[in-house]
């Protein structure tokens, strides 16, 4: 995993919190602000699983996860956005090709 830099800016806070114990070191901290900052802001969260749906990262199950609403909730967010999804994950041209492979495999 790529190290996480910290603003100089919060520096001192992060370096107190993990010298006190609070964390075992910067990174978690990191994570740990992260993860309360998407709590916080749902609309991040929706963000965010929209941006790894539509790179197909996640599928719209984890998509609906990550973004803290049903199935059927987040499908009705992409709507709303106008986004397609895409219903198969496979082209015409790659089916076409397992398909003439099942015909060889038949005869």
């Amino acid at each position: 995993m790529k190290a996480i830099a910290v603003p100089e800016l919060f520096k001192e806070e992060v370096n107190t919190l993990v010298s006190i114990g609070y964390y075992p070191n910067e990174e978690e901290v990191v994570k740990d602000a992260i993860r309360s900052l998407l709590e916080e802001r749902t609309n991040l969260r929706v963000e965010v699983a929209i941006k790894l749906f539509m790179e197909e990262k996640i599928s719209i199950g984890k998509a609906a996860e990550t973004a803290g609403v049903s199935t059927i909730e987040f499908k009705e967010i992409l709507g709303r956005r106008g986004i397609l999804r895409k219903i198969g994950s496979e082209s015409i041209k790659v089916l076409e090709t397992k398909v003439q492979g099942l015909e060889r495999l038949i005869k």
